[in-house]
């Protein structure tokens, strides 16, 4: 945007000189640069209008490209998110293994009375019941 910013304003300021130029030889009725130089000039432009016009149709060619290197720049910008996202949640795993105080568990025996007579009378009474019943 900068650039082509700058590139108006400098062909303003070029047009507006072109008309200065020409107002000052009405005026004066005196010619400010030879005419090998106008034709010069006048060929060069000619040149650059040429250039300008061929190069039109590569530009034209250029949105389509354009959208295709987009799409595959978000495309693989995508892919390397999923990357990433994968590599950080195995690394959250790992960390909340590392932290976890579960991470060596082992069942060990309770330290409550009352647990520990639950789980007896439990046992004690499904080997009772089934003497009981089967006689």
């Amino acid at each position: 945007m900068i650039f082509a910013s700058i590139v108006f304003f400098i062909s303003l300021l070029g047009i507006a000189g072109l008309f200065t130029a020409k107002h000052f030889e009405e005026r004066h009725q005196k010619i400010v640069l030879s005419s090998l130089l106008r034709e010069r000039a006048d060929e060069h432009a000619i040149q650059l209008k040429a250039l300008l016009l061929a190069k039109r149709a590569d530009v034209a060619k250029l949105p389509g490209t354009l959208l295709h290197l987009g799409h595959v720049a978000i495309h693989k910008g995508a892919l390397e998110a999923a990357r990433f996202a994968r590599f950080l949640e195995t690394q959250a795993h790992r960390l909340a293994d590392f932290v976890s105080h579960k991470h060596h568990f082992k069942k060990r025996e309770t330290r409550s009375e009352f647990l520990k007579q639950v789980s007896e009378h439990k046992n004690g009474s499904s080997d009772a019941d089934s003497s009981q019943n089967g006689v």
